[in-house]
């Protein structure tokens, strides 16, 4: 063991002349530890949150989605899309129409993106009907069981609006509400739900579509998807883009990511200021054992030495701090996965706040938490002066 060491560990353990150093010294160890076992706590719930909207999106989201690289829609006539449906790996496909459209229901407007779809249940008796997202629901007053039927407006896009009657300008096509649609994804809730070829004839188009959505089998490995995207890709050409799940929502995972990141950043800055309370520990301690420094510097110990030990006696207030906290927060982060003890207020998909524990997260707290504890530490070692005198 070093000598600094030795010395550094001397004092950490040894009760000072004053007693208000060991207690600011156990408070800085304390805030640490509160400090760490926080950012463990926190990161893990908001990975287990993460992971709800992820496995939400899985549920309702196709595992790729083919749309164009320039423009709004597209006519899937090329080669490549007749290989895409007959490759084993695909277990199901169907195009897609998006846009905006202008709703009418009873006495209420407003604006939403409306998405034509192929699915059988969107015809009741040959009659077309439709689904509307629970929060645009929610906002216009619709309801299944009424009689009203929801209006849906489009601009003639080969002809100007006319200010005068800007109406007679608009396509229309009257609907009957057959459910509400509720999950996760934000954008879902707020959409409307139609079959392709009446939003087809809405928007004067014959045969484009927005999108091709493909389900892939289950069972394929992870290796087969790439190879099978990568070929899609070669013989789609770059006229069109294959978004994976994570591309078709990356407005939302990078929100995810940044919303992480600030409440790190966050947690990190209470450190910083709790880490403080070292340095007003190690400066009052300096202060204490000057003639130790004198003496010290006497026998010869160089001036760099001297200054190690308080850096090295403030780091170890920190690391205290640091394996403490994270004894703790995985302690709770643990228990809170095995048992749920910690339940969600109100109704949720889940009963209990969802815990996920991830290295990189405890790897990444660690690592600052010892990087701040040394910086605070050289602070008050660089006013050290070996030459003082008992």
């Amino acid at each position: 063991m070093r000598l600094t060491q030795f010395i550094a560990r001397r004092y950490l353990f040894a009760k000072k002349s004053h007693n208000v150093i060991n207690i600011i010294s156990a408070i800085s160890a304390i805030g640490m530890a509160i400090g760490t076992a926080a950012l463990i706590i926190i990161l893990s719930v908001y990975n287990g949150f993460n992971n709800l909207i992820t496995e939400s999106l899985d549920m309702q989201d196709p595992d790729l989605l083919v749309v164009p690289a320039s423009g709004k829609v597209f006519v899937p006539s090329a080669q490549g899309f007749a290989w895409m449906q007959e490759n084993p790996i695909v277990t199901g496909s169907g195009c897609i129409l998006k846009d905006n459209v202008f709703l009418s229901y009873d006495s209420r407007q407003g604006l939403a993106v409306a998405k034509g779809v192929e699915d059988a249940s969107l015809y009741k008796d040959s009659l077309a009907v439709c689904a509307v997202g629970a929060e645009l629901a929610y906002k216009m007053g619709i309801n299944v069981n009424f009689l009203s039927k929801l209006q849906i407006y489009y601009p003639d896009r080969e002809r100007n609006i006319s200010m005068t009657n800007p109406m007679a300008s608009l396509h229309s096509l009257k609907l009957s509400p057959d459910r509400i649609v509720s999950v996760n994804s934000g954008e879902a809730n707020n959409m409307v739900f139609l079959p392709l070829e009446e939003f087809r004839s809405l928007l004067g188009y014959k045969d484009e579509v927005s999108g091709v959505e493909l389900w892939l089998d289950p069972a394929a490995s992870k290796a087969q998807v790439r190879r099978f995207t990568k070929e899609l890709g070669e013989r789609l050409g770059e006229d069109f883009l294959i978004q994976d799940r994570y591309q078709q929502n990356s407005t939302l995972f990078k929100m995810m990511r940044y919303e992480k990141a600030s409440i790190f950043l966050i947690l990190i800055f209470v450190i910083i200021i709790i880490a403080f309370n070292i340095f007003g520990s190690l400066s009052m301690l300096i202060i204490e054992k000057k003639g130790d420094i004198g003496t010290l510097y006497s026998l010869g110990m160089p001036e760099k030495k001297i200054r190690r030990i308080f850096i090295q006696e403030g780091w170890y207030i920190s690391l205290l701090g640091l394996v403490a906290g994270l004894a703790v927060g995985l302690l709770f982060a643990f228990l809170q996965q095995q048992t749920g003890m910690i339940k969600m207020p109100g109704n949720y998909v889940v009963d209990a706040y969802p815990v996920i524990i991830k290295g990189s997260d405890i790897a990444i707290t660690s690592i600052c938490v010892a990087v701040i504890g040394y910086l605070i530490a050289i602070l008050p070692a660089r006013t050290t002066d070996p030459r003082w005198e008992e």
